[in-house]
């Protein structure tokens, strides 16, 4: 048996290290989506796949190619003497179009409602992530305000911005600070407009 010691590991396997937590976070967000997909149902995904290809500019390109086919074969039908099965104003061509129309709004919707969904889920975990990093950074500022006044060579001083930091944020408070804010915003607001329509 060899006595060399073995291979010392990489500060990228570390537990504590930059690329094992940057790794552990990537991996949180894929669970966050892979869970998210897992609860689509079967029509919600197929939906989805209807409004992915409605995006697409190959679906315009068939609208323009299908409305200019149907108004030209009805056209020399008529020119040909033939019965046309669309005549002008072309009743049927709108009809289809507008039903073409009311699909493609409501498979749209669908998918942008589930959307919304996801980004409001986002939006409370970024807010709890940011409520999270705040009180961290409040006891921070504490723990190293207790190791300034227990260093003997530091002055002892008081700091009333570091006071004011060492207190977490209390989140009523900040929603109650932007509605008495949001009121004189929309109170001024509304006399522009009013100054507006008089002047008008």
């Amino acid at each position: 048996m060899s006595g060399k010691p073995g291979p010392a590991a990489t500060p990228d396997l570390q537990p504590g290290s930059d690329r094992a937590q940057i790794n552990q976070n990537i991996e949180a967000v894929t669970d966050f989506y892979v869970r998210e997909g897992e609860g689509i149902s079967h029509p919600q995904r197929l939906l989805e796949r209807l409004s992915t290809f409605v995006g697409k500019p190959v679906y315009l390109g068939f609208i323009l190619f299908f409305v200019t086919l149907w108004i030209l074969v009805n056209t020399a039908l008529g020119r040909l003497g033939l019965a046309s099965f669309d005549r002008a104003p072309f009743p049927w061509l709108q009809g289809i179009v507008s039903l073409g129309a009311l699909l493609t709004a409501t498979v749209v919707l669908t998918r942008q409602s589930r959307l919304d969904r996801l980004e409001e889920q986002r939006a409370h975990l970024d807010l709890k992530v940011t409520l999270l990093t705040e009180q961290k950074a409040a006891k921070l500022i504490d723990l190293l305000e207790e190791l300034r006044r227990d260093l003997p060579n530091v002055k002892k001083r008081h700091d009333p911005a570091s006071a004011s930091l060492q207190q977490p944020m209390d989140p009523d408070r900040v929603l109650a600070a932007l509605d008495e804010a949001k009121g004189p915003l929309t109170s001024a607001a509304a006399a522009k407009a009013g100054q507006g329509g008089i002047g008008t």
